[in-house]
């Protein structure tokens, strides 16, 4: 019985730290979530389908997006279009791209309002959302990414255009924030599982996949996140599992240097955008695939490579980027950093009031589309559970 008695105080104890970590969260954000669940309140559903591109190869309901860095050749501008690597071309197609970002807002800060408040609400508006991409047949998106990151004359899609997608995850997860609700409608959410089955399907055996999977950098980081927060979402174990083994035996291994850096984000023209990305990435695949059972949080390498090492070489230049010693970015150098996720799940995971501390003082309401393109957890309020 004593000992019953002490694991029941420690859980108790465990619990309140949560509490009171989850408390001072919603303290900081509370009125940004109530005010943009009142904006999102007031919209509604653009999907796929509202716009196209003549330059596209697929259909009304195909997602559709152009290779940022690709521009038209000087010297034969009809022709195919030739790279700048960090210099995005403002004439490319964006619309379908600005709609998922939009939906994701959306349903992120509906949920975020349902958790906080337990207003059913909000749970009848994103329904409203939901069945719009991934239900009704007249606006529904294709589960796949056939499409996505096109070269004119070159590629009429391409495996790196999966990362297109990272925005789904909040959906997913506001999904199950709301789930147990009863406005929510059983029968939408199953036919919203079956839609994501379909997608972890094709993102798994399609060519485009099995490519983005294998990428080495951000991209292979961004492929992992997605499908875990798919799976989890579908409850698919096989995929977590799968998932699991490529954090630790392929991207924690591949990616970071010893001193906790990513030396292929580094190398780019925008490196202290990359690395605050991929490491924002990485952090949100831990808490995803992290359970009862296993604490990625708490895995190391055998040579004390961790996420934690991660976080802990990047906040100091988050913390104040003036220190940043490597290569200014060629774009949007002035934008960054936000409220990063990597801060506040780091935080949390780790008891670090610091990283709360320097997270709760950044902008928590970005309104450069890069940055929000960039940003794969904009409500950190739904991943705290």
């Amino acid at each position: 019985m004593r000992v019953l008695r002490i694991i029941i105080l420690q859980l108790f104890i465990v619990a309140q730290c949560f509490a009171s970590f989850q408390g001072k969260a919603i303290k900081v954000l509370r009125r940004q979530i109530l005010e943009e669940a009142a904006w999102a309140l007031q919209q509604q559903p653009v999907t796929v389908t509202a716009a196209s591109s003549p330059r596209s190869a697929g259909g009304k309901h195909d997602f559709y997006s152009e290779g940022d860095y690709w521009w038209p050749d000087p010297k034969n501008p009809s022709g195919p279009y030739i790279q700048k690597d960090g210099l995005t071309n403002p004439e490319n197609f964006v619309a379908h791209r600005q709609a998922m970002i939009r939906f994701s807002r959306i349903i992120g800060a509906l949920a975020s309002a349902y958790k906080i408040t337990g207003d059913e609400k909000y749970v009848r508006h994103a329904l409203m959302h939901l069945k719009a991409w991934f239900v009704d047949e007249g606006t529904l998106m294709n589960p796949n990414l056939l499409y996505a990151q096109a070269i004119k004359g070159r590629f009429t899609g391409r495996g790196i255009g999966i990362i297109d997608t990272i925005h789904l995850i909040e959906v997913v997860k506001g999904i199950m924030v709301m789930e147990l609700a009863k406005a929510m409608e059983k029968n939408t959410v199953a036919k919203i599982k079956n839609w994501f089955g379909l997608y972890i399907t094709w993102l798994t055996t399609h060519p485009y996949g099995k490519d983005e999977m294998n990428a080495t950098n951000n991209h292979g980081t961004c492929w992992v996140m997605q499908v875990a927060a798919f799976a989890r979402f579908t409850d698919n174990k096989s995929i977590l599992s799968i998932c699991r083994d490529r954090y630790k035996n392929t991207l924690l291994p591949g990616q970071m240097a010893l001193d906790g850096s990513f030396p292929l984000e580094l190398k780019r023209t925008k490196p202290y955008g990359y690395s605050i990305f991929n490491l924002d990435a990485m952090v949100v695949t831990c808490m995803i695939l992290s359970d009862k059972t296993e604490n990625l949080f708490n895995y190391k390498l055998s040579d004390g490579r961790s996420i934690k090492k991660g976080i802990e070489f990047l906040y100091p230049y988050v913390k104040n980027k003036k220190h940043w010693p490597f290569a200014w970015d060629v774009m949007y150098w002035e934008n960054w950093p936000v409220a990063q996720p990597f801060l506040i799940l780091g935080a949390k995971a780790y008891k670090q009031k610091a990283w709360f501390n320097t997270w709760k003082d950044l902008d928590h309401n970005p309104q450069v589309e890069e940055v929000l393109r960039n940003l794969p957890v904009r409500h950190p309020i739904l991943w705290l559970n």
